[in-house]
């Protein structure tokens, strides 16, 4: 299972997500290209599809562009709040599915204490 967490830059709610390098082998195949869709679905089921991009030439530099604006509006998320992205793989089918996490930033007298699922 492989995953990543990440808090939240100003870039990546304002515009894009920047994602690890080591998670692009967790997504499905490129194909040559260098965009590739697939699907996530969060703590409530609710199926959301992202586009992960890659330059062209030089350092791959990897983005979910396509659908990452949709889903940080529709939870509401800040800079400062947590996002995860989990790839899972049934035993039983082989097949391989998505799941994002939003958090909260929760915060006491200005100091970060946790974060909370929504």
């Amino acid at each position: 299972m492989a995953s990543f967490s990440k808090i939240l830059s100003k870039t990546d709610v304002k515009k894009r997500l920047t994602v690890p390098i080591k998670f692009l082998k967790s997504l499905p195949s490129f194909d040559g290209g260098h965009a590739v869709k697939f699907e996530a679905r969060d703590e409530g089921g609710e199926a959301w599809a992202f586009q992960c991009s890659t330059r062209r030439r030089g350092h791959p530099k990897p983005v979910l562009t396509r659908g990452w604006k949709a889903f940080i509006n529709s939870k509401k998320l800040k800079t400062g709040d947590k996002v995860s992205f989990i790839k899972c793989k049934n035993r039983a089918t082989a097949k391989t599915s998505y799941r994002v996490r939003a958090e909260k930033e929760i915060k006491i007298f200005g100091a970060i204490i946790g974060y909370v699922p929504l």
